[in-house]
């Protein structure tokens, strides 16, 4: 127990002066987003969950609050970005002044030496793509659990008896979620930094806050241009988080790390981090990317979306090949390169299932039963809107061929044991029933093709920055449409598929459901909801339900193969190809010359050997 919450016959007890009076700068992030274990699931349960729900968390995950600690009580490990921020500031500070902590434990840290405390959170307020939808079906749009622990920390923080010795500065994805609501004076925080830890301004920032300077609100700081300016963690990372590229190149209109400029992190500042996290006793590694198919192929004659087959299987090769690295979970990725190199994705998949912490006994192939769950943007079935929100999602394919590159695409990768999650978003500026309808065939296909990937609806979210950040869709979910709700309910009901294999588990779910909707879900979402709550209940056949005209029944689609997609990659881009993928266009001839990332790849070995 921290000494802040110390109690002795009902008085509380005055957090004693830290040893030395405190660190010069603290820094810290939510419990939530510090624990380092259960998964990658287990995060992404606390940022959607409202926090009533809390009680299943623990029921399923008893420990999951449970931390690791070196030897002087600081964290054992912390988000990436938090020792991003750690590694910058010991370029100019000593170890001796900086300390990474949980929040239970800034009482230890934070006294009248300390000149600020600073905080890496994603979700402080509650309003990410997955949070808003729902925790408001469950009743409660701004609390999920990350966010009440996020408020807690910050409470904490608040009420710190030297809190006007120091600034409190917010970093993080979910620095915007503070400015944009102005929530400033509510959680004490003294200036928001957008963008990286590296830059020059961050560095100023820190050292005004020291000398007691004020600060200002929100500041925009630069992301490095060159990927030998990005920054690698000194110490272990949660996840064993190593970053790999930044950027993406897509051009997605909702998208924030699209904005940045696209660096591929050079192999040997990747490897120098997996090492530090295997020395701090981590087993696992976690790539982290935009797309991971991006590496190996920025900034070459090659355009980055016909993958680097080589450089990526020799880094992966690398990683999981480290002394020490026991699991490895792949990060984000998109589907195109799935269908443009279908080799690579058997290689990679050769490579990395015996590493992988996931299991899908119903779905996998592997002796094991293992799988891979890269995080892949689904958003839309429409080509329509998908033209107006992604119009590059699909490159070097046309966007009026996504759904065939996405089922396409699904189909390489469940072959080789690659189930992703793959998010959708709802209500979108100027979505129709026919754009939701066009979803619905999409995920109606891949279930009469028994294809799978869990699918994650959410209901669009305007982005600080982005293209969007300015349009309005649905807000919540009130305003959804029968179609709409249809469409969230049928991805729920889809990804159960896997999950209930016993005899009890759909009639579990079968009840609880019902009960739920009869209790309480009702009223809070509407008559639109009743059916496809039913639906996903399974409370009548879906084809009964569809004559009734209480559902809509997707559509067949007509699906182009491989070969007709490649057939539609422009003809000036033919010679990145790969000819042993086969299904080359008529008229194809191979290059004369490999692309020049491959020569500079070998070039590079060469010179490591001698």
């Amino acid at each position: 127990m921290s000494a802040s919450n110390a109690e002795t016959n009902g008085h509380h007890i005055p957090p004693q002066e830290p040893e030395g009076g405190g660190k010069l700068i603290v820094i810290t992030a939510p419990l939530t987003e510090s624990i380092d274990h259960a998964g990658y699931f287990i995060q992404m349960g606390m940022a959607s969950m409202p926090i009533w729900m809390e009680g299943v968390l623990n029921s399923k995950y008893p420990n999951w609050r449970n931390v690791q600690y070196n030897e002087d009580h600081s964290a054992r490990y912390m988000p990436a970005g938090v020792r991003l921020v750690e590694a910058a500031l010991l370029r100019e500070y000593s170890e001796e002044d900086i300390v990474c902590c949980y929040p239970d434990d800034l009482d230890r840290f934070v006294g009248p030496n300390t000149r600020v405390v600073a905080v890496s959170t994603h979700n402080p307020l509650g309003v990410t793509f997955a949070a808003g939808v729902y925790t408001s079906i469950f009743g409660s749009s701004k609390m999920p659990i990350n966010s009440h622990y996020a408020r807690q920390m910050f409470k904490q923080i608040k009420e710190s008896p030297y809190r006007g010795k120091f600034k409190v500065i917010v970093g993080g994805s979910g620095g915007w979620q503070i400015t944009q609501n102005d929530a400033f004076d509510e959680l004490g925080v003294d200036c928001v930094v957008e963008g990286r830890s590296e830059s020059d301004e961050t560095m100023d920032l820190f050292r005004r806050a020291i000398s007691g300077q004020e600060l200002p609100r929100q500041i925009d700081v630069a992301h490095p241009k060159d990927r030998n300016a990005i920054l690698t963690p000194v110490r272990r990372t949660t996840f064993g988080v190593v970053e790999m590229t930044t950027g993406c190149g897509r051009r997605c209109q909702f998208c924030v790390p699209d904005l940045n400029p696209q660096i591929d992190v050079p192999k040997e500042k990747i490897m120098e981090t997996v090492r530090v996290n295997v020395r701090d006793g981590n087993q696992q590694i976690s790539l982290a990317t935009e797309d991971m198919f991006i590496w190996g192929q920025v900034h070459t004659e090659t355009p980055f979306y016909f993958p680097n087959r080589e450089a990526l299987l020799d880094l992966y090769r690398s990683v999981v090949g480290t002394p020490g690295v026991e699991q490895h979970v792949l990060s984000h990725a998109t589907i195109a390169p799935a269908v443009v190199d279908p080799i690579m994705i058997k290689q990679l998949s050769d490579l990395l299932l015996d590493k992988s912490p996931i299991h899908l006994p119903m779905l996998s192939t592997h002796p094991k039963k293992k799988a891979l769950s890269p995080l892949i943007g689904l958003e839309t079935g429409s080509v329509r809107m998908a033209k107006q929100i992604m119009p590059s999602k699909g490159v070097p394919f046309p966007i009026d061929e996504w759904p065939s590159v996405v089922l396409e695409g699904l189909r390489i990768l469940n072959e080789n044991n690659w189930f992703p999650v793959m998010t959708l978003m709802i209500g979108n500026p100027g979505e129709t029933d026919e754009d939701t309808m066009a979803t619905l065939d999409l995920v109606y296909e891949m279930e009469r093709r028994k294809l799978f990937a869990f699918l994650v609806p959410s209901i669009f979210t305007p982005l600080h920055d982005t293209r969007m950040e300015k349009k309005k869709g649905v807000t919540e979910t009130q305003q959804l449409s029968r179609m709409q709700w249809q469409l969230l309910m049928k991805c729920w009901k889809f990804n159960l598929r896997p999950g209930l294999y016993s005899w009890w588990g759909p009639m579990a779910w079968r009840l609880g459901a019902i009960g739920l909707w009869a209790w309480k879900l009702r009223k809070l979402n509407g008559p639109n909801f009743t059916w496809p709550m039913l639906n996903f209940a399974s409370a009548l056949p879906e084809q009964m339900m569809g004559r009734m005209g209480k559902l809509y029944i997707g559509q067949p689609m007509n699906v182009k193969t491989r070969k007709e997609l490649i057939a539609t990659v422009k003809q000036s881009q033919w010679r990145y190809l790969r000819a042993d993928c086969g299904d080359l266009p008529d008229g194809y001839t191979p290059p004369s010359d490999p692309p020049k990332s491959l020569q500079v790849l070998k070039a590079e070995v060469m010179s490591s050997l001698n």
